[in-house]
């Protein structure tokens, strides 16, 4: 697999079958192979079915120790060496960085993508010196870094992580407008009222504050619902325990959904999607929601106000604040019906006008024009 072939990384094969298989299908129509090095995990095969030649590459993706990452910058150097693609683009902490210089030590161009900042930035410490001195090494040499939101590009830059001039901005990684469109209105005709929550079941994404929040509001709106769609058990320093998860359930807080492969047909039952999150890069839930004209709630930090329109498309309420969630809960609960969705059309037009996979597609492709000609 040589000459015209370009090496995707990113720490997990679901995140490219979800959301990349619009790129790799627009790189194979300009004529590219698409080696997709990511972990040998349960979605791995279903790369062949968008297109990508899996590239098997283990990484400990939430792990901290000096030995398994200098043996993943080894192991990414082996297969990259092998492999000899036109251009590396990295996505997620450990292939941005150690794919990068992997990448670098070889001449091959790299575009990066920094999709989030992570745990390591939201609690800053000894780790976040420790990531920004990796991603200064890794990124000094990059074609192009994209960054999701302005606040984090802004970050990088001030910190000298990226130079100014390397620093782009994409729409996150873009909607499918046809796949998540608006459908047959599938909530419930009982005279309830669902909000759902959809996130990996981590304490950063704002678990904690969702579930006081329907604490605070279950007596007032005993018609109210309040589901939560997400994969358990991550491998995360800040994952939620399963026990606390049945404990709310068994407390009628929360209807605790699991996780699923297709999130349309529980967005299509939601009359309203939150996510109180600590700080995204741009949530792709948020935007998924949106392209199917449903109303928000979000905080307002970074990645989460570029979606979530105070007024418009939804509220926003603060961060780590669970009385601040659930008024503005209080507040969707008691609009009208048409009300809500005069907000579900505002965010189907906003993802319209600013979250189309195409501008993402176009946007790679003409960075990767730009790193093979300066090559």
């Amino acid at each position: 697999m040589t000459g015209k072939t370009i090496a995707i990384s990113i720490n997990a094969s679901w995140n490219i079958v979800n959301f990349r298989s619009g790129l790799v299908g627009a790189l194979r129509a300009e004529g590219y192979r698409v080696a997709a090095l990511s972990p040998p995990d349960p979605w791995a095969p279903r790369l062949a079915g968008i297109g990508a030649e899996h590239v098997a590459v283990p990484m400990d993706s939430a792990g901290v120790s000096p030995l398994r990452d200098l043996a993943l910058l080894a192991r990414y150097r082996r297969v990259l060496k092998r492999l000899r693609p036109a251009v590396f683009l990295g996505y997620t902490a450990k292939p941005n960085i150690w794919g990068t210089l992997a990448a670098q030590s070889l001449g091959i161009p790299v575009i990066n993508n920094v999709s989030g900042l992570g745990t390591a930035f939201i609690r800053e410490g000894l780790l976040t010196r420790i990531v920004t001195g990796l991603y200064r090494a890794a990124f000094r040499r990059s074609a192009t870094v994209f960054f999701q939101n302005e606040e984090d590009r802004d970050l990088f830059v001030s910190r000298r992580i990226v130079a100014p001039e390397k620093a782009a901005l994409l729409p996150g990684s873009g909607i499918d407008l046809e796949r998540f469109a608006p459908r047959p209105d599938e909530r419930a005709g009982d005279g309830s009222f669902a909000f759902l929550m959809v996130a990996r079941l981590l304490w950063d994404k704002g678990v904690r504050e969702y579930v006081e929040a329907a604490r605070l509001l279950r007596a007032e709106f005993p018609h109210a619902r309040f589901r939560l769609l997400g994969f358990l058990d991550a491998v995360n320093r800040t994952a939620v325990p399963r026990a606390e998860v049945d404990a709310w359930v068994a407390e009628g807080l929360i209807d605790y959904l699991g996780d699923a492969e297709d999130v349309r047909p529980f967005l299509a039952a939601a009359d309203c999607v939150v996510l109180p999150s600590y700080r995204e890069g741009l949530p792709r839930v948020l935007l998924e929601a949106a392209a199917m004209a449903r109303p928000l709630i979000a905080t307002d930090v970074p990645g989460c106000r570029d979606v979530a329109e105070e007024g418009v498309t939804g509220f926003v309420c603060a961060a780590r604040d669970p009385a601040s969630l659930a008024a503005a809960m209080r507040r969707m609960l008691l609009l009208s019906a048409h009300e809500r969705e005069a907000m579900g059309a505002a965010g189907r037009a906003r993802v319209e006008a600013a979250f189309d996979e195409r501008i993402v597609v176009r946007r790679y492709l003409e960075a990767i024009e730009a790193a093979l000609s300066r090559r």
